[in-house]
């Protein structure tokens, strides 16, 4: 549940924005790459998103659909344009993104009375953002949905962290212990559980985020690999997999789908971070996002070559 926009890129490497000629156009939004990337490993996925009454907005459904995302509930919104996101590939492993959300986004405007909350609680896995509680009425939406699912197994908070999408003199801690509250699984980077917990050492902020109430708590350190803690006492810290990196955009995403199949799968903890580390190593030495998710054949190619 939560952003989708387009995704644009330059399409030559190794140029800022300002010189980039000609760009490629990629469905975009970590909620919805998140469902692209379990798709590609066999998992029936769904977003709850709504795009601008637009041809990008056609065109993100048409994308949804190429993957295998169910679509039903990306709904339009007329009077706000579906939002562009703009990256700068200079350089690869360090890159600025460039928003183009005003003056709100439509994936903002998921009100709370039209969730289908049935659909919702069914879920065997269910995914929120931090962007989700950026802003009304998509915090109350995303909050009344974690309340439908009363911390059933997987449900998954991504820290997702985006200070732009923020109103800067609003404090965000509240509604991120909130939404913890709710969840049963949070992943995050450390700077991201910084501002959920304030703790960004890795075990400290685990231990933080199991206190605040969820039961796994997946902290990425980029290239030191990734930490994960169970509440019962399972820890695993996963070394990183070497990558050239193209484009880091989409790492997370690939990431966190191939978590979610993981876990939907019943893996102990250890083999379901392997498996997503090596989903988001391959994403982040393509270009695009959704388009560039792995099948499960390529994340077993990486983890036989790993070994």
């Amino acid at each position: 549940m939560g952003r989708i926009g387009v995704d644009l890129y330059p399409l030559q490497s190794g140029v800022t924005l300002a010189e980039a000629e000609t760009f490629g156009k990629f469905l975009g939004g970590s909620p919805a790459n998140v469902a692209v990337a379990a798709a590609r490993l066999g998992r029936r996925t769904a977003v709850i998103t709504r795009t601008g009454a637009d041809p990008f907005g056609g065109y993100l459904r048409a994308e949804l659909r190429r993957f295998g995302v169910d679509d039903r509930w990306a709904g339009e919104v007329e009077g706000l344009p579906t939002p562009l996101t703009f990256c700068e590939l200079f350089p690869p492993d360090h890159f600025p993104i460039h928003f183009r959300r005003e003056p709100q986004a439509p994936d903002l405007r998921i009100h709370p009375g039209e969730l289908d909350l049935a659909a919702v609680r069914a879920a065997r896995a269910f995914w929120i953002t931090g962007t989700g509680l950026s802003a009304e009425p998509s915090r109350s939406a995303t909050l009344a949905a974690l309340a439908a699912r009363d911390r059933s197994p997987l449900t998954v908070f991504d820290l997702d962290w985006r200070p732009a999408l923020w109103d800067g003199a609003e404090d965000p801690a509240g509604p991120y212990a909130r939404a913890l509250a709710g969840a049963s699984v949070a992943v995050g980077n450390a700077e991201e559980c910084e501002v959920a917990t304030g703790e960004k050492e890795p075990h400290a902020a685990a231990r933080a985020l199991l206190a605040a109430g969820v039961d796994l708590a997946v902290v990425k350190r980029g290239p030191d690999g990734v930490l994960a803690v169970h509440r019962d006492g399972t820890v695993a810290e996963v070394p990183p997999v070497p990558v050239e990196v193209v484009n880091g955009l989409g790492a997370g995403d690939a990431f966190g789908g191939a978590l979610c199949h993981g876990l939907l799968a019943g893996w102990e903890v250890e083999r379901t971070v392997r498996y997503a580390n090596a989903a988001g190593a391959i994403v982040a030495g393509r270009l695009a996002c959704g388009a560039a998710m792995p099948y499960a054949g390529e994340v077993e190619e990486v983890l036989g070559g790993c070994r």
